[in-house]
Protein backbone atom coordinates (compact mmCIF):
# COMPACT_ATOMS: atom_id res chain seq x y z
CA UNK A 1 0.00 0.00 0.00
CA UNK A 2 2.83 2.37 0.88
CA UNK A 3 4.49 1.57 -2.41
CA UNK A 4 1.32 2.47 -4.32
CA UNK A 5 0.95 5.78 -2.45
CA UNK A 6 4.62 6.60 -3.06
CA UNK A 7 4.25 5.80 -6.76
CA UNK A 8 1.21 8.09 -7.07
CA UNK A 9 3.06 10.93 -5.34
CA UNK A 10 5.99 10.54 -7.72
CA UNK A 11 3.63 10.63 -10.73
CA UNK A 12 1.84 13.75 -9.42
CA UNK A 13 5.12 15.55 -8.73
CA UNK A 14 6.49 14.58 -12.15
CA UNK A 15 3.38 15.88 -13.90
CA UNK A 16 3.51 19.09 -11.90
CA UNK A 17 7.19 19.59 -12.71
CA UNK A 18 6.53 18.89 -16.37
CA UNK A 19 3.60 21.30 -16.43
CA UNK A 20 5.60 24.06 -14.72
CA UNK A 21 8.40 23.62 -17.25
CA UNK A 22 5.93 24.16 -20.07
CA UNK A 23 4.39 27.28 -18.59
CA UNK A 24 5.70 30.65 -19.81
CA UNK A 25 7.65 32.74 -17.32
CA UNK A 26 4.86 35.32 -17.40
CA UNK A 27 1.95 36.54 -19.48
CA UNK A 28 3.27 38.33 -22.56
CA UNK A 29 1.62 41.20 -24.40
CA UNK A 30 1.70 40.62 -28.16
CA UNK A 31 0.51 43.03 -30.85
CA UNK A 32 -0.52 41.50 -34.19
CA UNK A 33 -0.63 43.80 -37.20
CA UNK A 34 -2.62 42.82 -40.27
CA UNK A 35 -4.55 45.94 -41.34
CA UNK A 36 -4.50 44.67 -44.94
CA UNK A 37 -5.73 41.10 -44.99
CA UNK A 38 -8.28 38.69 -46.38
CA UNK A 39 -10.43 36.27 -44.42
CA UNK A 40 -7.96 33.45 -45.10
CA UNK A 41 -5.05 35.49 -43.72
CA UNK A 42 -7.16 36.29 -40.69
CA UNK A 43 -7.87 32.60 -40.15
CA UNK A 44 -4.15 31.88 -39.81
CA UNK A 45 -3.63 34.74 -37.38
CA UNK A 46 -6.63 33.72 -35.29
CA UNK A 47 -5.23 30.18 -35.02
CA UNK A 48 -1.91 31.61 -33.81
CA UNK A 49 -3.56 34.16 -31.52
CA UNK A 50 -5.79 31.56 -29.86
CA UNK A 51 -2.87 29.19 -29.34
CA UNK A 52 -0.95 32.00 -27.61
CA UNK A 53 -4.03 33.17 -25.69
CA UNK A 54 -4.55 29.65 -24.32
CA UNK A 55 -1.09 30.02 -22.79
CA UNK A 56 -2.26 33.10 -20.91
CA UNK A 57 -0.81 35.75 -23.20
CA UNK A 58 -2.66 38.98 -24.03
CA UNK A 59 -3.16 39.45 -27.77
CA UNK A 60 -4.16 42.65 -29.57
CA UNK A 61 -4.98 42.38 -33.28
CA UNK A 62 -5.17 45.35 -35.64
CA UNK A 63 -7.23 44.18 -38.60
CA UNK A 64 -9.69 45.07 -41.33
CA UNK A 65 -11.71 41.85 -40.93
CA UNK A 66 -14.84 41.19 -38.84
CA UNK A 67 -14.30 39.62 -35.42
CA UNK A 68 -13.58 35.90 -35.61
CA UNK A 69 -12.78 34.95 -32.03
CA UNK A 70 -14.41 35.32 -28.64
CA UNK A 71 -11.36 34.38 -26.57
CA UNK A 72 -11.18 36.69 -23.53
CA UNK A 73 -7.42 37.17 -23.96
CA UNK A 74 -7.77 38.49 -27.52
CA UNK A 75 -8.72 42.08 -28.33
CA UNK A 76 -9.50 42.86 -31.98
CA UNK A 77 -9.08 46.47 -33.09
CA UNK A 78 -10.71 47.39 -36.40
CA UNK A 79 -9.29 50.44 -38.13
CA UNK A 80 -12.49 51.04 -40.11
CA UNK A 81 -10.84 52.12 -43.37
CA UNK A 82 -12.77 51.06 -46.46
CA UNK A 83 -9.97 50.94 -49.03
CA UNK A 84 -9.95 47.15 -49.05
CA UNK A 85 -13.52 46.53 -50.17
CA UNK A 86 -12.58 43.05 -51.39
CA UNK A 87 -16.06 41.66 -50.81
CA UNK A 88 -17.37 43.86 -53.63
CA UNK A 89 -14.83 42.56 -56.16
CA UNK A 90 -15.85 39.75 -58.45
CA UNK A 91 -12.93 37.33 -58.50
CA UNK A 92 -14.13 35.85 -61.79
CA UNK A 93 -13.47 39.21 -63.42
CA UNK A 94 -9.95 39.14 -61.94
CA UNK A 95 -9.20 36.07 -64.06
CA UNK A 96 -8.92 38.38 -67.05
CA UNK A 97 -6.24 40.42 -65.26
CA UNK A 98 -2.68 39.27 -66.00
CA UNK A 99 -1.55 40.68 -62.62
CA UNK A 100 -3.46 37.81 -60.91
CA UNK A 101 -5.78 40.20 -59.10
CA UNK A 102 -3.19 42.39 -57.39
CA UNK A 103 -3.13 45.40 -59.71
CA UNK A 104 -5.18 47.38 -57.17
CA UNK A 105 -2.48 47.43 -54.50
CA UNK A 106 -0.23 50.16 -55.99
CA UNK A 107 -3.20 52.50 -55.48
CA UNK A 108 -4.78 51.09 -52.32
CA UNK A 109 -1.71 50.64 -50.13
CA UNK A 110 -0.28 54.19 -50.46
CA UNK A 111 -3.77 55.57 -49.74
CA UNK A 112 -4.01 53.41 -46.64
CA UNK A 113 -0.54 54.50 -45.55
CA UNK A 114 -1.76 58.08 -45.78
CA UNK A 115 -4.97 57.48 -43.79
CA UNK A 116 -4.12 54.70 -41.32
CA UNK A 117 -2.18 56.85 -38.86
CA UNK A 118 -5.03 59.34 -38.68
CA UNK A 119 -7.32 56.74 -37.10
CA UNK A 120 -7.52 57.36 -33.31
CA UNK A 121 -7.39 53.67 -32.38
CA UNK A 122 -4.30 53.18 -34.55
CA UNK A 123 -2.66 56.26 -33.08
CA UNK A 124 -3.27 54.85 -29.60
CA UNK A 125 -1.72 51.50 -30.53
CA UNK A 126 1.28 53.27 -32.06
CA UNK A 127 1.88 55.44 -29.00
CA UNK A 128 1.76 52.34 -26.76
CA UNK A 129 3.73 50.06 -29.09
CA UNK A 130 6.72 49.82 -26.73
CA UNK A 131 4.50 48.29 -24.04
CA UNK A 132 4.34 45.09 -26.10
CA UNK A 133 6.78 42.22 -25.69
CA UNK A 134 6.57 41.31 -29.38
CA UNK A 135 4.97 42.46 -32.61
CA UNK A 136 3.69 39.99 -35.23
CA UNK A 137 3.11 41.17 -38.81
CA UNK A 138 1.43 39.66 -41.85
CA UNK A 139 4.35 39.72 -44.26
CA UNK A 140 2.22 40.29 -47.37
CA UNK A 141 0.71 43.72 -48.22
CA UNK A 142 1.48 45.21 -44.79
CA UNK A 143 4.54 47.41 -45.28
CA UNK A 144 2.31 50.26 -44.10
CA UNK A 145 2.74 49.14 -40.46
CA UNK A 146 6.55 49.00 -40.51
CA UNK A 147 6.76 52.23 -38.46
CA UNK A 148 5.40 50.18 -35.53
CA UNK A 149 8.38 47.84 -35.82
CA UNK A 150 11.25 50.32 -35.60
CA UNK A 151 13.63 49.38 -32.75
CA UNK A 152 11.25 46.67 -31.45
CA UNK A 153 11.43 42.86 -31.69
CA UNK A 154 9.08 41.46 -34.30
CA UNK A 155 8.35 38.34 -36.31
CA UNK A 156 6.35 37.84 -39.49
CA UNK A 157 3.77 35.29 -40.60
CA UNK A 158 4.03 34.15 -44.22
CA UNK A 159 0.49 33.02 -44.97
CA UNK A 160 1.26 31.93 -48.58
CA UNK A 161 4.04 29.70 -47.29
CA UNK A 162 7.17 29.93 -49.41
CA UNK A 163 7.55 33.44 -50.80
CA UNK A 164 10.89 33.83 -52.56
CA UNK A 165 10.89 37.61 -52.01
CA UNK A 166 10.44 37.18 -48.29
CA UNK A 167 12.99 34.37 -48.08
CA UNK A 168 15.58 36.59 -49.74
CA UNK A 169 14.96 39.32 -47.14
CA UNK A 170 15.89 36.80 -44.44
CA UNK A 171 19.09 35.95 -46.30
CA UNK A 172 17.94 32.73 -47.98
CA UNK A 173 17.85 33.26 -51.74
CA UNK A 174 16.04 30.26 -53.22
CA UNK A 175 17.16 28.77 -56.51
CA UNK A 176 14.70 29.46 -59.38
CA UNK A 177 15.89 26.35 -61.21
CA UNK A 178 13.48 24.32 -59.06
CA UNK A 179 11.67 26.68 -56.64
CA UNK A 180 8.44 28.07 -58.19
CA UNK A 181 7.64 31.76 -57.97
CA UNK A 182 4.75 33.12 -55.95
CA UNK A 183 2.08 32.80 -58.64
CA UNK A 184 3.04 30.10 -61.13
CA UNK A 185 4.60 26.66 -61.13
CA UNK A 186 6.12 24.38 -63.72
CA UNK A 187 6.53 20.59 -63.97
CA UNK A 188 9.78 19.28 -62.59
CA UNK A 189 12.37 19.16 -64.01
CA UNK A 190 11.87 22.52 -65.70
CA UNK A 191 12.93 22.99 -69.29
CA UNK A 192 15.44 25.69 -70.21
CA UNK A 193 12.63 28.00 -71.28
CA UNK A 194 10.66 27.39 -68.07
CA UNK A 195 13.74 28.06 -65.92
CA UNK A 196 14.30 31.27 -67.84
CA UNK A 197 10.69 32.40 -67.29
CA UNK A 198 10.74 31.36 -63.63
CA UNK A 199 13.98 33.26 -63.00
CA UNK A 200 12.60 36.34 -64.75
CA UNK A 201 9.45 36.20 -62.59
CA UNK A 202 11.49 35.75 -59.39
CA UNK A 203 13.38 38.94 -60.22
CA UNK A 204 10.48 40.92 -61.67
CA UNK A 205 7.94 40.29 -58.90
CA UNK A 206 10.43 41.32 -56.22
CA UNK A 207 11.73 44.34 -58.14
CA UNK A 208 8.28 45.63 -59.06
CA UNK A 209 6.82 45.31 -55.55
CA UNK A 210 9.80 46.37 -53.47
CA UNK A 211 11.64 48.88 -55.64
CA UNK A 212 9.26 50.33 -58.20
CA UNK A 213 5.49 49.95 -58.14
CA UNK A 214 4.42 49.57 -54.49
CA UNK A 215 6.89 50.07 -51.61
CA UNK A 216 8.35 53.38 -52.96
CA UNK A 217 4.83 54.82 -53.07
CA UNK A 218 4.12 53.62 -49.54
CA UNK A 219 7.49 55.04 -48.42
CA UNK A 220 6.53 58.44 -49.77
CA UNK A 221 3.35 58.55 -47.67
CA UNK A 222 5.00 57.11 -44.55
CA UNK A 223 7.79 59.70 -44.75
CA UNK A 224 5.17 62.43 -44.41
CA UNK A 225 4.02 60.98 -41.07
CA UNK A 226 7.48 59.88 -39.86
CA UNK A 227 10.20 61.97 -41.54
CA UNK A 228 12.98 60.63 -39.29
CA UNK A 229 12.11 56.96 -39.77
CA UNK A 230 14.67 54.71 -41.52
CA UNK A 231 13.66 53.28 -44.91
CA UNK A 232 10.91 50.68 -44.64
CA UNK A 233 12.98 47.98 -46.31
CA UNK A 234 15.80 48.53 -43.78
CA UNK A 235 13.30 48.02 -40.93
CA UNK A 236 12.04 44.84 -42.59
CA UNK A 237 15.51 43.26 -42.43
CA UNK A 238 15.45 43.25 -38.62
CA UNK A 239 12.75 40.58 -38.24
CA UNK A 240 13.74 37.80 -35.90
CA UNK A 241 12.00 34.95 -37.70
CA UNK A 242 9.04 34.06 -39.85
CA UNK A 243 6.32 31.48 -39.29
CA UNK A 244 5.66 29.94 -42.69
CA UNK A 245 2.28 28.45 -43.51
CA UNK A 246 3.76 25.46 -45.28
CA UNK A 247 5.19 22.00 -44.63
CA UNK A 248 7.64 20.00 -46.69
CA UNK A 249 5.12 17.17 -47.09
CA UNK A 250 2.68 19.37 -49.01
CA UNK A 251 4.94 21.58 -51.10
CA UNK A 252 8.35 21.74 -52.80
CA UNK A 253 10.99 20.92 -50.15
CA UNK A 254 13.55 23.73 -49.95
CA UNK A 255 16.54 24.52 -47.68
CA UNK A 256 15.46 26.76 -44.80
CA UNK A 257 17.22 28.94 -42.23
CA UNK A 258 16.70 28.54 -38.47
CA UNK A 259 14.64 31.73 -38.71
CA UNK A 260 12.19 30.09 -41.16
CA UNK A 261 9.82 27.92 -39.16
CA UNK A 262 7.25 25.72 -40.91
CA UNK A 263 3.79 25.84 -39.29
CA UNK A 264 1.75 24.70 -42.29
CA UNK A 265 -1.87 23.72 -41.58
CA UNK A 266 -1.79 25.62 -38.28
CA UNK A 267 -5.52 26.30 -38.73
CA UNK A 268 -6.33 22.59 -39.11
CA UNK A 269 -7.91 20.72 -36.21
CA UNK A 270 -9.63 17.47 -35.43
CA UNK A 271 -13.27 17.27 -36.43
CA UNK A 272 -16.09 18.37 -34.18
CA UNK A 273 -19.59 16.84 -34.32
CA UNK A 274 -21.63 18.24 -37.19
CA UNK A 275 -24.99 19.92 -36.61
CA UNK A 276 -27.59 17.17 -36.51
CA UNK A 277 -29.38 18.24 -39.70
CA UNK A 278 -26.15 18.24 -41.73
CA UNK A 279 -24.99 14.96 -40.19
CA UNK A 280 -28.28 13.30 -41.07
CA UNK A 281 -28.23 14.67 -44.61
CA UNK A 282 -24.65 13.45 -45.26
CA UNK A 283 -25.29 10.03 -43.70
CA UNK A 284 -28.51 9.76 -45.68
CA UNK A 285 -26.59 9.88 -48.94
CA UNK A 286 -25.74 6.21 -48.51
CA UNK A 287 -22.79 4.53 -50.25
CA UNK A 288 -22.84 7.08 -53.10
CA UNK A 289 -21.67 9.72 -50.64
CA UNK A 290 -21.54 13.51 -50.73
CA UNK A 291 -19.61 16.05 -52.78
CA UNK A 292 -18.72 19.26 -50.93
CA UNK A 293 -18.50 22.45 -53.04
CA UNK A 294 -17.02 25.75 -51.82
CA UNK A 295 -15.11 28.55 -53.53
CA UNK A 296 -13.61 29.86 -50.30
CA UNK A 297 -14.10 32.96 -48.19
CA UNK A 298 -13.16 35.58 -50.80
CA UNK A 299 -15.10 34.31 -53.82
CA UNK A 300 -18.84 34.19 -53.26
CA UNK A 301 -20.73 31.39 -54.93
CA UNK A 302 -23.34 33.83 -56.21
CA UNK A 303 -20.62 35.78 -58.07
CA UNK A 304 -20.19 32.84 -60.45
CA UNK A 305 -20.94 33.74 -64.06
CA UNK A 306 -24.39 32.49 -65.17
CA UNK A 307 -23.00 30.16 -67.83
CA UNK A 308 -20.82 28.39 -65.25
CA UNK A 309 -23.71 28.15 -62.80
CA UNK A 310 -25.94 26.42 -65.34
CA UNK A 311 -23.16 23.96 -66.21
CA UNK A 312 -22.85 22.94 -62.55
CA UNK A 313 -26.60 22.62 -62.08
CA UNK A 314 -26.82 20.37 -65.14
CA UNK A 315 -23.87 18.25 -64.00
CA UNK A 316 -25.24 17.81 -60.47
CA UNK A 317 -28.60 16.56 -61.83
CA UNK A 318 -26.73 13.68 -63.46
CA UNK A 319 -24.76 12.59 -60.40
CA UNK A 320 -25.90 9.93 -57.89
CA UNK A 321 -24.12 11.77 -55.06
CA UNK A 322 -25.60 14.49 -52.90
CA UNK A 323 -24.06 17.96 -53.26
CA UNK A 324 -23.42 20.19 -50.24
CA UNK A 325 -22.82 23.63 -51.73
CA UNK A 326 -21.64 26.81 -49.97
CA UNK A 327 -23.77 29.39 -51.82
CA UNK A 328 -24.69 32.77 -50.34
CA UNK A 329 -28.04 33.49 -52.05
CA UNK A 330 -31.17 31.65 -53.17
CA UNK A 331 -30.49 29.18 -55.95
CA UNK A 332 -33.15 28.45 -58.53
CA UNK A 333 -33.15 25.33 -60.65
CA UNK A 334 -31.19 23.12 -58.26
CA UNK A 335 -32.05 19.42 -58.26
CA UNK A 336 -33.22 17.54 -55.16
CA UNK A 337 -29.73 16.15 -54.45
CA UNK A 338 -28.34 19.69 -53.91
CA UNK A 339 -28.34 21.44 -50.54
CA UNK A 340 -27.10 25.03 -50.26
CA UNK A 341 -26.04 27.13 -47.28
CA UNK A 342 -24.32 30.50 -46.87
CA UNK A 343 -21.99 29.02 -44.23
CA UNK A 344 -20.79 25.49 -43.58
CA UNK A 345 -18.33 24.00 -41.04
CA UNK A 346 -15.77 23.08 -43.68
CA UNK A 347 -13.26 21.07 -41.64
CA UNK A 348 -15.97 19.03 -39.92
CA UNK A 349 -17.52 18.25 -43.31
CA UNK A 350 -14.19 17.29 -44.92
CA UNK A 351 -13.48 14.93 -42.01
CA UNK A 352 -16.74 13.01 -42.55
CA UNK A 353 -16.15 9.53 -43.97
CA UNK A 354 -19.04 9.87 -46.42
CA UNK A 355 -17.68 13.02 -48.12
CA UNK A 356 -16.03 11.75 -51.31
CA UNK A 357 -14.71 14.88 -53.07
CA UNK A 358 -14.09 18.54 -52.30
CA UNK A 359 -14.75 20.88 -55.27
CA UNK A 360 -12.53 23.85 -54.42
CA UNK A 361 -11.08 27.02 -55.89
CA UNK A 362 -7.64 25.80 -54.80
CA UNK A 363 -6.95 28.29 -52.03
CA UNK A 364 -4.00 27.29 -49.87
CA UNK A 365 -6.00 26.90 -46.65
CA UNK A 366 -8.67 24.80 -48.36
CA UNK A 367 -5.93 22.65 -49.90
CA UNK A 368 -4.30 22.12 -46.51
CA UNK A 369 -7.59 21.28 -44.81
CA UNK A 370 -8.52 18.80 -47.54
CA UNK A 371 -5.15 17.05 -47.21
CA UNK A 372 -5.31 17.12 -43.39
CA UNK A 373 -8.73 15.42 -43.46
CA UNK A 374 -7.76 13.13 -46.39
CA UNK A 375 -10.42 14.20 -48.92
CA UNK A 376 -9.56 14.16 -52.68
CA UNK A 377 -10.04 17.39 -54.61
CA UNK A 378 -11.43 18.77 -57.82
CA UNK A 379 -9.73 22.16 -58.18
CA UNK A 380 -11.08 25.04 -60.27
CA UNK A 381 -8.45 27.82 -59.86
CA UNK A 382 -9.65 31.40 -60.10
CA UNK A 383 -6.71 33.74 -59.40
CA UNK A 384 -3.52 34.32 -57.41
CA UNK A 385 -1.66 31.21 -56.27
CA UNK A 386 -4.62 28.93 -57.00
CA UNK A 387 -3.38 27.74 -60.44
CA UNK A 388 -0.09 26.75 -58.78
CA UNK A 389 -1.99 24.87 -56.09
CA UNK A 390 -4.11 23.17 -58.74
CA UNK A 391 -0.97 21.96 -60.51
CA UNK A 392 0.28 20.56 -57.19
CA UNK A 393 -2.98 18.62 -56.77
CA UNK A 394 -2.62 17.09 -60.24
CA UNK A 395 1.10 16.31 -59.90
CA UNK A 396 0.75 14.73 -56.46
CA UNK A 397 -2.19 12.56 -57.51
CA UNK A 398 -4.61 13.76 -54.81
CA UNK A 399 -7.17 15.10 -57.26
CA UNK A 400 -7.88 16.71 -60.62
CA UNK A 401 -7.99 20.22 -62.03
CA UNK A 402 -10.39 21.81 -64.52
CA UNK A 403 -10.29 25.20 -66.25
CA UNK A 404 -13.32 27.49 -66.03
CA UNK A 405 -13.26 28.52 -69.69
CA UNK A 406 -13.40 24.87 -70.82
CA UNK A 407 -16.02 23.77 -68.29
CA UNK A 408 -18.87 21.54 -69.49
CA UNK A 409 -21.39 19.35 -67.67
CA UNK A 410 -19.75 16.28 -69.22
CA UNK A 411 -16.27 17.26 -68.01
CA UNK A 412 -17.53 17.84 -64.45
CA UNK A 413 -19.42 14.54 -64.32
CA UNK A 414 -16.56 12.55 -65.87
CA UNK A 415 -13.92 14.11 -63.60
CA UNK A 416 -15.92 13.65 -60.40
CA UNK A 417 -16.75 10.06 -61.37
CA UNK A 418 -13.06 9.35 -61.97
CA UNK A 419 -12.02 10.82 -58.60
CA UNK A 420 -14.70 8.86 -56.71
CA UNK A 421 -14.30 5.52 -58.48
CA UNK A 422 -10.52 5.49 -58.93
CA UNK A 423 -9.11 4.52 -55.54
CA UNK A 424 -5.66 5.95 -56.26
CA UNK A 425 -6.82 9.50 -55.44
CA UNK A 426 -8.04 8.50 -51.98
CA UNK A 427 -4.94 6.37 -51.37
CA UNK A 428 -2.59 9.22 -52.35
CA UNK A 429 -4.34 11.80 -50.20
CA UNK A 430 -4.37 9.33 -47.29
CA UNK A 431 -0.58 8.95 -47.60
CA UNK A 432 -0.05 12.71 -47.78
CA UNK A 433 -2.37 13.30 -44.83
CA UNK A 434 -0.44 10.76 -42.75
CA UNK A 435 2.83 12.50 -43.63
CA UNK A 436 1.44 15.92 -42.74
CA UNK A 437 0.15 14.72 -39.38
CA UNK A 438 3.32 12.79 -38.51
CA UNK A 439 5.12 15.53 -36.57
CA UNK A 440 6.75 15.58 -33.10
CA UNK A 441 4.63 18.60 -32.17
CA UNK A 442 1.60 20.28 -33.71
CA UNK A 443 2.01 23.41 -35.86
CA UNK A 444 0.26 25.37 -33.10
CA UNK A 445 2.74 24.14 -30.49
CA UNK A 446 5.69 24.90 -32.76
CA UNK A 447 4.43 28.40 -33.49
CA UNK A 448 3.90 29.11 -29.79
CA UNK A 449 7.35 27.81 -28.85
CA UNK A 450 9.22 29.96 -31.36
CA UNK A 451 7.12 33.04 -30.63
CA UNK A 452 7.91 32.72 -26.94
CA UNK A 453 11.54 31.90 -27.79
CA UNK A 454 11.97 35.25 -29.54
CA UNK A 455 10.50 37.04 -26.51
CA UNK A 456 12.59 35.10 -23.99
CA UNK A 457 15.78 35.86 -25.92
CA UNK A 458 15.02 39.55 -26.49
CA UNK A 459 14.54 39.35 -30.24
CA UNK A 460 16.78 36.27 -30.66
CA UNK A 461 19.44 37.94 -32.83
CA UNK A 462 21.24 34.57 -32.92
CA UNK A 463 18.59 33.37 -35.39
CA UNK A 464 19.35 36.02 -37.99
CA UNK A 465 21.41 35.09 -41.02
CA UNK A 466 24.25 37.58 -41.73
CA UNK A 467 23.33 37.45 -45.42
CA UNK A 468 20.24 39.51 -44.61
CA UNK A 469 22.46 42.54 -44.03
CA UNK A 470 24.35 42.23 -47.31
CA UNK A 471 23.60 44.17 -50.46
CA UNK A 472 23.00 42.25 -53.68
CA UNK A 473 26.48 43.29 -54.86
CA UNK A 474 28.04 41.78 -51.71
CA UNK A 475 25.80 38.70 -51.61
CA UNK A 476 26.48 37.73 -55.23
CA UNK A 477 30.13 38.81 -54.84
CA UNK A 478 29.79 41.05 -57.89
CA UNK A 479 32.46 43.39 -56.49
CA UNK A 480 34.88 40.47 -56.06
CA UNK A 481 34.15 39.17 -59.55
CA UNK A 482 34.61 42.68 -60.89
CA UNK A 483 37.95 42.93 -59.12
CA UNK A 484 39.04 39.54 -60.49
CA UNK A 485 38.00 40.52 -64.03
CA UNK A 486 39.86 43.81 -63.68
CA UNK A 487 42.94 41.97 -62.41
CA UNK A 488 42.70 39.52 -65.32
CA UNK A 489 42.36 42.41 -67.77
CA UNK A 490 45.39 44.19 -66.32
CA UNK A 491 47.36 40.93 -66.41
CA UNK A 492 46.42 40.38 -70.06
CA UNK A 493 47.47 43.94 -70.90
CA UNK A 494 50.81 43.45 -69.13
CA UNK A 495 51.38 40.16 -70.96
CA UNK A 496 50.50 41.86 -74.22
CA UNK A 497 52.97 44.67 -73.57
CA UNK A 498 55.61 42.15 -72.49
CA UNK A 499 55.12 40.11 -75.66
CA UNK A 500 55.22 43.26 -77.79
CA UNK A 501 58.43 44.28 -76.04
CA UNK A 502 60.00 40.89 -76.58
CA UNK A 503 58.87 40.93 -80.22
CA UNK A 504 60.40 44.40 -80.70
CA UNK A 505 63.73 43.27 -79.21
CA UNK A 506 63.82 40.20 -81.44
CA UNK A 507 62.93 42.30 -84.49
CA UNK A 508 65.73 44.81 -83.77
CA UNK A 509 68.22 41.97 -83.30
CA UNK A 510 67.19 40.43 -86.59
CA UNK A 511 67.65 43.76 -88.42
CA UNK A 512 71.19 44.21 -87.01
CA UNK A 513 72.21 40.73 -88.23
CA UNK A 514 71.00 41.56 -91.72
CA UNK A 515 73.02 44.81 -91.79
CA UNK A 516 76.13 43.02 -90.62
Amino acid sequence: MKAIILFMLVVILAEKASGDALLPERSYRILMLLPVSSRSHMNIFVALAEALAHRGHKIIMLTNQPSQTTHPNILEVHHGLTHMALAKRNMFHERKNSSTGFAVFPKILPAMARDLYKVPSVQDLYEKRKENDLLVVDHMFNEIVYPFLHELPFITVAVPGIDTRHSAVLGNVLNPSYVPNLWTSYPFPMSLWQRLKNTALHIWISFYWRHWGVVPRIQKEISVHFPDLPPLLDIERNQSLTLMNTHFSITTPVPLLPSQVEVGAIQCRLAKPLPQDIESWIAGAGPAGVIYFSLGSLTRGDSMLPEYLQVFLEAFRRLPQRILWKYEEQLEGASDNVRISSWLPQQDILAHHNVKVFISHGGLLSLQESIFHATPLLVLPIFGDQPRNGMFVEDSGIGRTLVWEKLTADSIVDTLTDIINNTKYKEDVDRMSASLRDQPMTPQERAVFWTEYVIRHRGAPQLRCPAAQLSWVEFLMLDMMGLLLLTLLVLLLLIRRLLRGISAILLIGSCKKKRD
